[in-house]
């Protein structure tokens, strides 16, 4: 303190470094995302977090008022939990990666705002408002007298992992697709809804006839989807390729980086 008294030259302020700014952007996009969503408001970002509790009530009434038992366990809302939070938080993560790109694209003519920077600022949003989602999903299948804590932690979180992991990987491919064919953002709705209904979130993949189960095997999702339900439920007749999920995580991650270095870039 007294060096600094004396020298009147020394910097009182040390000036921000380029990690400094570069966290101040990642911020300031994450809180402008946050209140993009529904409303321009905080609370339109609680709708977001919200929005698995109100799908898994649906599933459930249907179940429910057809009369139909879950082919795993004796609830039906741990079986319709194990199946759809891992399928939701890929479809989530993959799709509103691309959004948050096609939306944020203006931010980007001020110089520190990069594309790239657009998308690392959504994947973080969207993986902070997964684990909420899965949190608040927790709290109330307590609150219903369910059992919703795994029999394999370990497993059952592993799986969970991967679905998000695979959710960015296959979002930054969409951002590259998209800055190219901005049209890419309605077509993949139709791509995620298919593979929603198909990848076994309703039903138990393991038991369909060997013919389907194999082409559905080739889908990660269901693998996805069998490995966090292993962890309820270490008896299930399931084998998962977890060389091809991993293949996959790391092969769309590599791919979208690619892209987004030489044809997202080229766009600027």
């Amino acid at each position: 303190m007294d060096a600094m008294a004396a020298n009147p030259s020394f910097p009182s302020h040390r000036r921000p470094s380029h990690l400094d700014v570069y966290l101040r952007v990642l911020s300031a996009l994450m809180l402008r995302d946050m209140r993009s969503r529904f409303g321009g408001n905080y609370w339109g970002y609680l709708v977001q977090v919200l929005w698995p509790c109100a799908h898994l009530g649906i599933l459930v009434g249907v179940m429910t008022f057809r009369g139909l038992k879950p082919p795993m366990g004796d609830d039906p809302m741990v079986f319709i939990a194990t199946g759809a939070l891992p399928a939701l938080a890929f479809q989530y993560i993959s799709r509103e990666v691309m959004k948050g790109f096609l939306i944020h694209k203006p931010l980007t003519y001020f110089p520190q705002v990069k594309r790239f920077d657009t998308v690392v600022a959504r994947i973080l949003v969207e993986i902070a408002s997964s684990f909420m989602g899965v949190m608040l999903i927790f709290v109330v299948l307590f609150c219903f007298g369910a059992d919703p804590i795994p029999s394999d932690m370990i497993m059952a979180i592993s799986g969970y992992l991967a679905a998000i992991a695979l959710g960015v990987g296959v979002g930054t491919v969409n951002v590259g697709i998209c800055s190219v064919f901005p049209g890419w953002a309605i077509g993949y709705i139709l791509v995620t809804i298919t593979l929603y209904l198909t990848s076994g979130v309703y039903f138990l993949a393991c038991y369909m006839p060997s013919e389907i189960y194999y082409y559905m095997k080739w889908n990660p999702i269901t693998q996805i989807i069998e490995w966090v339900r292993l962890g309820y439920d270490p008896t299930l007749p399931i084998e998962v390729d977890y060389l091809y999920v991993f293949g996959w995580v790391f092969c769309s991650l590599t791919i979208g980086l690619l892209m987004e270095r030489y044809v997202v870039r080229a766009q600027q």
